[in-house]
């Protein structure tokens, strides 16, 4: 409960420090309900005698808004970067920060979500427990897209708009290997 706390806490001032990014007020994506929704994953990777063979977690994106991810000592979590893949080596006290598809549709691209993927290990147990904040449930039923705020003449919509249900619904019963939910809404 204490980790959860204080998680929030951080997620609020990270979410200030990105609208103020975007140019607009410090509350801005908190005022839409962007903090809230927080789902608390744990995942255990046990040590693997032939990782070559197998995958931890495949290649994805996260599709919310933002995760936070803490991780212990253990190597594993891999970024896609120019179709090559970099590890993201763990820092002791540190936390790994997500941008998710739903912040890259709000921002209009201006923030974007990263693939990444697990990879098993020899070595081991690789712990992580990721923290992903959906948004509020009143956004739901509510259209969604790219922030007006941020759309003009010489800078447009790339996304159409949506609700928030169907992109969900979408993302859940998508097959693990399809298109991301989040092409099917580029314009």
């Amino acid at each position: 409960m204490e980790y959860n706390k204080h998680i929030n806490i951080l997620a609020e001032t990270l979410f200030e420090l990105l609208s103020e990014a975007l140019g607009l007020q410090p509350d801005h994506l908190s005022s839409m309900g962007c903090n809230k929704g927080c789902s608390i994953v744990s995942h255990y990777y046990p040590p693997c005698p032939e990782p070559e063979l197998t995958l931890g977690l495949r290649k994805h994106a996260d599709a919310g808004i933002m995760a936070l991810l803490l991780q212990n000592h253990v190597n594993g979590l891999q970024v896609l970067h120019d179709d090559q893949w970099f590890d993201v080596h763990p820092a002791r006290g540190g936390l790994v920060v997500n941008i998710g598809d739903l912040l890259q549709i709000l921002s209009n691209d201006k923030f974007k979500s990263v693939k990444h993927r697990v990879t098993a290990n020899r070595v081991g147990p690789r712990i992580s427990v990721g923290c992903f904040f959906s948004g509020h449930a009143d956004m739901l039923e509510e259209p969604f897209g790219t922030m007006k705020e941020l759309i003009s003449e010489t800078n447009p919509p790339r996304y159409k708009e949506f609700v928030l249900k169907e992109y969900i619904d979408k993302v859940l019963s998508s097959p693990i290997d399809s298109k991301p939910a989040i092409d099917y809404y580029k314009l």
